[in-house]
């Protein structure tokens, strides 16, 4: 197959290595509008032909998909523009500003006949799939209770300076992922409460956020996030997970140690490979690109709906607007609002 990469940013070189360790895929052509950083991009990893303008792009090559890898701001009109084209789409998260871009981004590529996948990649970190397997195997029984929690200290704004200026933080950009990985284990919620604050005084949005989650399958679950957390030992940038069941319970705690407690204790090292290109602590969000874009490529080739698509990335979506709600309004919100 022959992609396209839209956005050649800081995350995006994560996804050029993905994309060339992985077989039966190209990346032909790159677009970026600045010149600068499509240039460094191409020469990195050998891409003949680049384009600042993406319609110019998507009008001129003969492509299969597109990764698009850009800020949220610019994913309709380049999801529908790679609808028109025909072409299958993976598109970086947040997904869109609103539900309503969303549901119109969802609609384009499904009238198209084509694949859209969100990428959503926290679920596909290996630690955070374990866990989520051995729920869905039933190593705890079912479950009512879990806490997916993100707490750090580290400085994601050197890396993405952009995430310090949105009157949006936390939530939308990694509270998204840990919403995502509830969901992926306990299935969709029916309400949320969530309270927010700011720490940073020099970022713009929220940096804690904590949220509970009522689900329709009758698991409580609680997702905290913050970026103001000191440690003396930084966890960034893993997810901890406590989940009971009624036959058990299951942790993940950092340094990627997971213990299931069923009639005796078993503690199984989930820790994620160091490929060759990655390096700590990026290492798990770097794997996890290298298994989502895998699951796409799979997914296109045998005409399925991925386990991220667009269309389940929605309700995904109507979390995070929930939340904002919930937090600025003092209550709690039912999802059937959003």
């Amino acid at each position: 197959m022959k992609g396209a990469l839209i956005g050649c940013g800081f995350f995006a070189q994560n996804q050029m290595h993905a994309w060339r360790d992985l077989e039966g895929v190209e990346i032909v052509a790159l677009c970026d509008r600045d010149v600068k950083r499509l240039s460094e991009t191409a020469e990195a990893f050998g891409v003949g032909r680049t384009y600042t303008d993406a319609e110019e792009m998507l009008a001129s090559e003969d492509l299969d998909f597109v990764d698009i890898a850009t800020t949220v701001q610019s994913h309709r009109p380049l999801v529908e523009a790679a609808a028109r084209a025909g072409v299958h789409v993976i598109c970086q998260k947040p997904f869109a500003e609103t539900m309503e871009d969303a549901r119109a981004m969802v609609a384009a590529v499904h009238g198209a006949g084509r694949v859209l996948m969100v990428h959503e990649n926290f679920r596909w970190q290996s630690a955070v799939r374990s866990a989520i397997q051995a729920v869905r195997n039933g190593a705890i029984g079912t479950p009512f209770f879990g806490r997916i929690s993100f707490r750090s200290g580290y400085d994601v704004y050197s890396g993405q300076p952009y995430l310090a200026e949105g009157e949006r933080f936390i939530i939308e950009d990694l509270g998204i992922h840990i919403l995502d990985i509830a969901r992926a284990l306990f299935g969709d919620a029916t309400r949320i409460t969530a309270t927010t604050t700011r720490i940073n005084q020099a970022i713009r949005g929220e940096d804690v956020a904590t949220m509970l989650l009522e689900h329709e399958q009758g698991v409580t679950s609680v997702v905290d996030c913050s970026y103001a957390t000191r440690r003396t030992r930084e966890t960034f940038p893993e997810t901890i997970l406590e989940i009971d069941g009624e036959k058990g319970t299951l942790r993940l705690d950092a340094g990627y140690s997971m213990t299931i407690e069923r009639d005796g204790s078993h503690v199984e090292d989930v820790s994620p490979p160091l490929l060759p290109w990655a390096e700590k602590p990026w290492h798990n969000i770097q794997e996890s690109v290298l298994l989502i874009q895998k699951h796409f490529l799979e997914c296109v080739t045998r005409g399925e709906e991925p386990e991220t698509s667009g269309q389940d990335n929605l309700r995904t979506l109507a979390l995070v607007e929930a939340a904002y709600r919930s937090a600025k309004e003092h209550r709690t919100v039912e999802l059937s609002e959003i």
